[in-house]
């Protein structure tokens, strides 16, 4: 096939639409296939391969350095690996990676002693298939059957089997469509499930009897609010099953039993909008984890004759962000962020002021409980890791406190952690806020804005971003690069507020912070204008979209996956699938003017000027339910005919994957290379 010479032009055709009294141009609306979530239409595919054929005539010099990142990341990859084994009833379960292997294997063995028995191969399950992901797994309560849920085309509808661990038969039972967990009835019987809607939303919970027919299933809940979705787990305890239903802002909570299902649900408290609430069960005494009465959460017990009434048992506190709270048999365990870092604590269910903290060495880490599947648990699996320090499996004696290392990640290749530093740093954004800053960096690096420096933020949904460990971060480190995580407002690292300040009509917080934190790293020299490469994605992916329209200068390059730029015309559509569960997020234009008009000044697609742009690498998978592809194709076509630069724009769409891309341990890493190799190329660095 003949390299492209030029990159594509997307025609435009005239298409607009109005609200609120705006009349709103959009002349690339065509590239929305009407027909998705299968994109058939020949015009569009033919844009989005021309694409692709620019991306790889552009990159194909870079393929020698490409391939150098590849092997170092992969050189670091342990690839014949296997996790802790972890005692579940009669059995201790692991997973294996085989030499070479892009999928697991998982593995059981009897904890009285015998031969390891192969539950699952991956590798087997996906060796027809361009994308592969196991959802749910999950083994029966008598150890003889397994549940387990696989997407063979990144579209995340799962089809869901029952495999016999006797015989090794799968059974006949098959479940298209689901969206949740595999929840098994006590008596190993029936499984619970929520079957995708054609919005992409799991509105449902419903049982499945083994051996009958699908269509038979009862459907236990039925969620009306569009916005909700639904989804199915147990409390520590498996005596009781969890329905629980909200959005962003929203829960309600509903629990059976474990051996009756079918019972009238207990229902927790009724919504309430911007009340959130989990449950857990011990002794017929609920766990209850709200922000009812403070923003960062509280623990509240109730029974389960009168779930409703709720007693504070520990109380809301400006320092301390709960985020979790896990019962088991003895003991609780509260986990939390305090100065935004992570806090782990064992309770005591006599005596509520008896708290044991764990404590870890570091000053910047992300710690966390691990794999505790027993409700009857005296030594807890624990998960710990830093920017210098590999994933770090421990076991933590309950009775003496003591913390035992099982397992620290192997790095092949070598890794001193000592050759590195990381440091956490708070500047000061716009209106005063200190942002923290998580940085990396190789030791001998000079802060005399000589150096160029990598910056990553997400900040959206709550979600936080941990200074974790990361094998391919290093190739960019050894080759000079600092690296830094901004924990921006939208994320929730330094509690629940932090979250609310940039989100709805706060949201431009978490642009302005990702700047500001930038301008900050280059007054203190660890860079300089233009020596700076950002990278984001989804929410992250609109954040990057916002910052080179806001200030294009400050970068030497920018990648977006699967950007989230065509917000205000997706939140305007409560057709498409996850918009009507956004609206608490984003705000909803629909209704609201207000929403309409802020959206719109940030949107990333309504935003594109005529101005210069960084270089810049945007991805996009076809079937992905989450940005669609035609957000970022959208964007890219604007960018193309409006920018005023001659800097190079590439956009890659996964043909055959969706939001994650490409599903393999070393397909995944590929992409990364690439990522990579488009930074280092983009600041002249192609040849370290």
């Amino acid at each position: 096939m003949s390299q492209a010479t030029t990159p594509p032009i997307a025609p435009q055709k005239p298409h607009s639409f109005e609200r609120h009294g705006v009349t709103l141009q959009d002349p690339w609306h065509w590239l929305r296939d009407p027909g998705y979530p299968k994109v058939e239409d020949a015009e569009i595919l033919t844009y989005l391969k021309a694409e692709n054929s620019w991306f790889e005539a552009q990159m194909k010099p870079q393929e020698p350095l490409i391939e150098t990142l590849f092997q170092e990341m992969k050189g670091r990859i342990k690839e014949d690996d296997a996790s802790v084994p972890q005692k579940d009833g009669d059995w201790l379960y692991w997973v294996e990676y085989e030499q070479g292997a892009q999928y697991k294997k998982w593995y059981r063995k009897p904890v009285a002693g015998g031969d390891k028995v192969l539950l699952l191969d991956e590798t087997e399950l996906a060796k027809d298939a361009e994308y592969f992901r196991l959802g749910a797994f999950s083994v029966s309560p008598d150890g003889n059957l397994l549940a387990y849920a696989v997407d063979d085309d990144g579209s995340e509808r799962f089809d869901a089997r029952i495999k016999d661990l006797t015989t090794g038969e799968i059974l006949p039972d098959v479940i298209p469509g689901t969206l949740s967990s595999l929840i098994w009835r006590a008596d190993s019987g029936a499984l619970l499930y929520g079957l995708a809607n054609d919005n992409w939303r799991t509105d449902n919970a419903r049982l499945h009897v083994l051996g009958t027919p699908v269509e038979s299933d009862v459907e236990l809940y039925k969620e009306a609010d569009e916005g909700f979705r639904v989804d199915i787990g147990t409390t520590s305890s498996e005596k009781y099953i969890v329905i629980a239903t909200g959005d962003n802002e929203t829960s309600e909570i509903r629990l059976v039993p474990a051996d009756n299902p079918q019972a009238e649900p207990i229902l927790i408290r009724p919504r309430q909008k911007g009340v959130e609430y989990a449950v857990e069960e011990r002794d017929g005494t609920l766990f209850i984890h709200a922000n009812d009465e403070h923003i960062n959460f509280r623990l509240a017990t109730a029974t389960i004759a009168s779930p409703a009434e709720w007693t504070t048992l520990i109380a809301g506190s400006d320092e301390f962000y709960m985020t979790d709270v896990t019962a088991f048999k003895d003991f609780y365990v509260v986990e939390g962020r305090r100065a935004g870092l992570d806090q782990i604590e064992i309770r005591d269910y006599a005596d509520p002021s008896k708290v044991t903290p764990i404590t870890f060495p570091e000053a910047s880490y992300s710690a966390s409980l691990g794999d505790n599947p027993e409700f009857d648990m005296t030594v807890l699996r624990l998960a710990y890791e830093s920017m210098v320090t590999p994933d770090t499996v421990y076991d933590y004696d309950v009775a003496s406190a003591k913390l035992t290392v099982l397992k620290v990640q192997e790095v092949p290749s070598g890794y001193n952690a000592a050759d590195y530093v990381t440091e956490r740093v708070m500047i000061a954004a716009r209106d005063g806020t200190q942002v923290p800053v998580s940085v990396i960096y190789r030791k001998g690096f000079k802060q005399d804005g000589s150096a160029p420096l990598h910056l990553y933020a997400y900040g959206a949904y709550g979600y936080s971003i941990p200074p974790n460990f990361s094998v391919t971060r290093l190739s960019m480190v050894d080759r000079g690069f600092a690296y830094a995580i901004a924990h921006i407002r939208g994320g929730d690292d330094l509690g629940r507020q932090w979250y609310l300040d940039g989100k709805l009509a706060k949201r431009t917080n978490t642009f302005n912070d990702f700047v500001d934190v930038a301008k900050g790293l280059i007054e203190r020299g660890y860079t300089s204008k233009g020596r700076v490469t950002a990278s984001g994605g989804s929410a992250g992916g609109e954040l990057m979209g916002a910052i080179v329209n806001s200030d294009p200068e400050l970068w030497g390059a920018v990648v977006a996956h699967v950007p989230f730029v065509d917000v205000l015309a997706t939140m305007l559509d409560g057709s498409l699938p996850l918009t009507p569960g956004e609206w608490p997020e984003w705000g909803n234009p629909i209704t609201d003017k207000a929403a309409f008009d802020l959206i719109r000044s940030y949107s990333p697609y309504d935003n594109v000027g005529a101005h210069a742009y960084p270089p810049m690498l945007v991805t996009a998978g076809l079937n992905d339910p989450r940005v669609t592809y035609w957000e970022p194709a959208k964007w890219v076509a604007k960018l193309r005919v409006t920018k005023t630069d001659d800097n190079i724009l590439l956009l890659k769409t996964n043909m055959g994957a969706g939001h994650g891309g490409k599903s393999g341990r070393f397909d995944s890493l590929k992409e990364t290379a690439e990522e990579f190799a488009f930074l280092l190329w983009q600041m002249d660095m192609t040849g370290k």
